[in-house]
């Protein structure tokens, strides 16, 4: 959608709610820890798109403020040039060019892992200056605004909304479910002190085999997210995971994955464009609290020790002892 025509719409929605303007307006939004499946993948008409499917992580967030000032200058900390650039063009968007303000963005989520921190703060910069001028945009207007400022971004501003999003387009090319069935996450950093700069990082030359592979994994995760089937959701991950690796590798990823299987995780899952992986265990199994201490105690045994695990259907955070 070319921008005038988000700048109309949203000017729109903005005088329904009679354009009262805030003191300051608030926008918070959850990070997450890398994705299910990445790829390319067609969309209804046949045409190719890089996609990905985020595995949501609600432990970790971005909160922003706005506060509305004269003029048409945005300012903001030094480290949060992207949420800046968000927060002109959705004012632009809202028809406000000749108006400015100051934005704060607060964060949990640690940069460069591949766990959303940057569209975190960009997502959270929009809502802001949204709430800021009384106006409520949704998630795709946000989407579309989020790639404008950053050239991709992850599909958390779809909350918990299952989508095959087009990270580098800001469009759904598939709605798959309301969520994903229930997974508990045992979090390894393969790479510490190491940072990813998303937008820096190439964009992955699929051969034509991967391409084809996409395809099943695609129906594969339709299916196990409409019956709740974790155990097929854990074999698409781990799949994409493996294409993944020829891409961005991840350090001692066979140790890992060998680990994970020989515990009783459903597989593992990366940030495609990150260096954090996650074991993916049943919460719903009685021996699911068994098996996360033995992986866990396995993986400090051969020197990456996990930081956390965590539920994707809880919000509370577990540190591993």
């Amino acid at each position: 959608m070319p921008g005038d025509v988000i700048s109309r719409f949203a000017s729109v929605r903005l005088g329904t709610r009679g354009n009262q303007r805030k003191e300051h307006g608030f926008g918070q939004v959850n990070g997450h820890h890398g994705e299910i499946l990445q790829g390319i993948f067609p969309d209804d008409a046949g045409h190719l798109h890089r996609g990905l499917v985020t595995l949501p992580c609600n432990i970790v967030s971005s909160t922003a403020v706005f506060r509305p000032a004269p003029g048409n200058l945005v300012t903001v900390p030094d480290d949060k040039l992207k949420a800046a650039e968000a927060a002109r063009l959705t004012l632009d968007s809202l028809g406000l060019h000749d108006q400015g303000g100051h934005l704060t963005v607060e964060s949990t989520i640690p940069v460069g892992l591949g766990m959303g921190s940057s569209t975190a703060d960009v997502v959270a910069a929009i809502r802001a200056v949204a709430d800021a001028h009384g106006a409520a945009l949704g998630a795709d207007e946000v989407a579309r605004l989020a790639v404008r400022a950053e050239t991709a971004s992850d599909s958390i501003m779809h909350g918990d909304l299952t989508v095959l999003f087009a990270q580098r387009e800001g469009i759904v090319l598939e709605h798959l479910g309301p969520a994903l069935p229930p997974l508990e996450v045992l979090s390894v950093n393969t790479a510490p002190g190491a940072l990813v700069d998303t937008v820096k990082q190439p964009p992955a030359e699929y051969d034509e085999w991967e391409i084809q592979a996409f395809r099943p994994l695609r129906g594969m995760l339709r299916r196990a997210i409409r019956t709740g089937d974790a155990a097929l959701l854990g074999r698409v991950a781990t799949a994409s995971a493996r294409i993944s690796q020829r891409h961005l590798p991840k350090p001692a990823f066979e140790e890992i994955n060998a680990i994970a299987a020989s515990t009783g995780a459903l597989g593992i899952q990366v940030a495609h464009s990150g260096t954090v992986v996650g074991l993916l265990f049943d919460p719903r199994n009685p021996a699911t609290v068994r098996r996360v201490a033995e992986a866990a105690a396995r993986l400090e045994a051969f020197g990456l020790p996990p930081a956390f695990h965590f539920r994707t259907d809880a919000v509370e955070v577990r540190h591993v002892a």
